[in-house]
C-alpha cells in the first residue's frame, strides 16, 4: 500500500529571500495535491548535520540551491546517506554541484575532489565556474531518453530557468560518468545540465531550478517524480 503521508528533508541553509527557497515548499504542495498525498517537509541546515542520525526518518531528500552552504561536509553527509541508503533524492543547482562532489569523493574515491567556489586552486576541482554565468537565464534542455528525468517530464525537450555560476568541470566529466552516474540532460550548447544514478530508485540532479515554475502555479514534474519515488520506496 502506497504511503499517503511523506516526509521530505530539504538539505540547505534556509533563506526566505532566495527565490528557490520560496518556490520549493510551493512545488511540494502542488505535487502533493496532484498525487493526493500529504507532505511534511523540514529544512535541515547543513551545520546541524554532524551525523546521519537526523536523516533516518525521512522518505526523501531535496538538496536545494543557494550554496556555498554553511557546512559543506554536512550537505555531503546527507547526500551520501540518500545515495547509499537508496532514499529518493533530488538536487537542484547547488544540489547538483554537491551531488557530483559527493559522488566523486565517496563513490569514486577521489579524496582530493573539490568545489571550485571553495577551493579555486584545487587540482581536482570537479565543479568550476561556468564559461558564461547562468543568472536569471532560461535555456533549452535536451533530455536523454529512457532516463528518470525524461520519464518525469514526458518529453525530451524543455526550457528551464537557472540562477547559477558553477557547473561540472569538463576535464573530469568523462571519468565521472564512467560508472553509475550518467548524463541525462544537456543544454543548447551541449553542456551537461542533469545527471542521475543507475541502480537507485530515484537520484536526479539538475543544474537548472525546476522548482521555479511553482511560483507561477505550475507543478514541477520533478517534484511529482520525487514524491512518487518516495511512495514506491516506502510502500
Amino acid at each position: 500500500m502506497k504511503a499517503t503521508t511523506l516526509h521530505i528533508a530539504l538539505i540547505g541553509d534556509h533563506d526566505p529571500s532566495v527565490t528557490a527557497h520560496q518556490a520549493i515548499p510551493l512545488a511540494l504542495k502542488l505535487a502533493a495535491e496532484a498525487l493526493g498525498v500529504t507532505v511534511h517537509f523540514q529544512w535541515l541546515d547543513t551545520d546541524t548535520l554532524t551525523s546521519t542520525a537526523p536523516l533516518h526518518g525521512f522518505d526523501g531528500f531535496w538538496c536545494v540551491p543557494a550554496s556555498p552552504y554553511r557546512d559543506t561536509d554536512g550537505a555531503l553527509r546527507a547526500i551520501r546517506f540518500a545515495r547509499e541508503q537508496k532514499r529518493p533524492f533530488l538536487g537542484t543547482c547547488g544540489g547538483f554541484q554537491h551531488a557530483v562532489l559527493e559522488y566523486a569523493r565517496n563513490a569514486l574515491g577521489w579524496a582530493d575532489a573539490e568545489h571550485g567556489e571553495l577551493a579555486p586552486d584545487a587540482k581536482r576541482a570537479v565543479i568550476v565556474p561556468l564559461t558564461c554565468a547562468l543568472v536569471e537565464a532560461t535555456d533549452a534542455v535536451r533530455l536523454a531518453p529512457y532516463t528518470r528525468i525524461a520519464e518525469a517530464y514526458g518529453t525530451l525537450e524543455l526550457h528551464e530557468g537557472y540562477r547559477c555560476r558553477y557547473g561540472m568541470n569538463r576535464e573530469f566529466t568523462a571519468a565521472l560518468l564512467e560508472g553509475d552516474l550518467i548524463p541525462s540532460g544537456h543544454d543548447s550548447a551541449g553542456d551537461l545540465r542533469a545527471v542521475e544514478l543507475l541502480d537507485h530508485p530515484f537520484f536526479v540532479a539538475t543544474l537548472f531550478q525546476p522548482e521555479r515554475t511553482a511560483i507561477k502555479g505550475i507543478t514541477p514534474p520533478l517534484a511529482i517524480a520525487l514524491l512518487k519515488a518516495c511512495q514506491a520506496v516506502s510502500a
